[in-house]
């Protein structure tokens, strides 16, 4: 399967030729696929964000390539700006962004902004808010009026309704509470689900990357050292440490229960894991001892 949007010796150089100068990024390859579930991690400053300002080309490579469906999206202005409707970005703390008199005219900037009829607009915006979980009442209130949860929710509503074929989320969980984190994440969840998208979500939450995302990618110092499931990644828990990173907490304390001699498999990292290697472990004994 070829990749949906890729990156071919990506380099990004800040403040090039003067003394400010830095390397955010050097010579990655990154790939995501149609309908995948793509987990970004990285500590502060890994160039995790450089990367995903360039996959909607907010960001110009200094050098290297980004290509959509195998097009350059720097091709000319016209296959750039197209680019932008294709692959929808939430930045972290969205909802700093709302600027509208009411909620639906938020939503519908970006359906706007494509030159679509106002028939076609009126269902993306009614559609996109359905998957954040927004009343219709609600559609003709302030945005200012809203909770902050439910401000994040417009801002990504307003993404979505652009019905992107790509969606990469910054941080959308940023500050909320438990219970809201799990309501955003089933709403990307529901959203993935029914239109097959790519979805990418960059995290700084173990835990919640552990139990959403089908591949991670792990940016250090603007290069990808390693990726694969978070099974896979999870299991170079010494290098995370060093990167500024970590493992979800059950893989923790499942390391930990290994190096004091219980013979369990460590590459553990959602609750639910847990619960059936400890059941299986169990029961592995009973027979023993039966």
């Amino acid at each position: 399967m070829d990749p949906i949007i890729e990156t071919k010796q990506l380099t990004h150089t800040y403040s090039a030729g003067t003394p400010f100068e830095r390397t955010a990024l050097e010579k990655v390859d990154f790939q995501a696929y149609p309908g995948e579930y793509l987990g970004i991690i990285g500590h502060t400053g890994s160039g995790k964000s450089t990367l995903i300002q360039h996959l909607n080309g907010l960001l110009k490579p200094t050098s290297g390539q980004v290509l959509l469906q195998g097009t350059d999206i720097w091709t000319d202005p016209q296959t750039t700006r197209k680019s932008r409707f294709q692959v929808g970005l939430v930045f972290q703390y969205p909802e700093y962004q709302l600027f509208e008199e009411t909620v639906y005219k938020d939503i519908s900037f970006g359906p706007k902004n494509m030159g679509l009829d106002e028939v076609e607009i009126d269902r993306r915006v009614r559609s996109a808010a359905y998957f954040v979980g927004l009343r219709d009442d609600q559609l003709e209130k302030s945005p200012f009026e809203l909770s902050g949860g439910q401000k994040r929710r417009v801002a990504i509503a307003g993404v979505i309704a652009m019905e992107p074929k790509v969606l990469i989320l910054d941080e959308p969980t940023a500050g909320l509470d438990p219970e809201g984190v799990e309501s955003i994440l089933q709403n990307i969840r529901d959203y993935h689900q029914a239109h097959n998208a790519t979805i990418i979500l960059v995290s700084h939450s173990m835990e919640d990357m552990a139990r959403t995302v089908d591949r991670l990618v792990v940016i250090d110092d603007g290069t990808i050292p390693f990726q694969g499931t978070p099974r896979e990644v999870f299991q170079h828990g010494d290098e995370l440490e060093q990167m500024g990173l970590g493992v979800p907490q059950m893989t923790r304390v499942f390391h930990r229960l290994r190096a004091l001699g219980v013979d369990i498999d460590p590459s553990v990292f959602t609750v639910e894991q847990a619960k059936a290697a400890i059941l299986a472990k169990l029961g592995r004994n009973e027979k023993g001892v039966g």
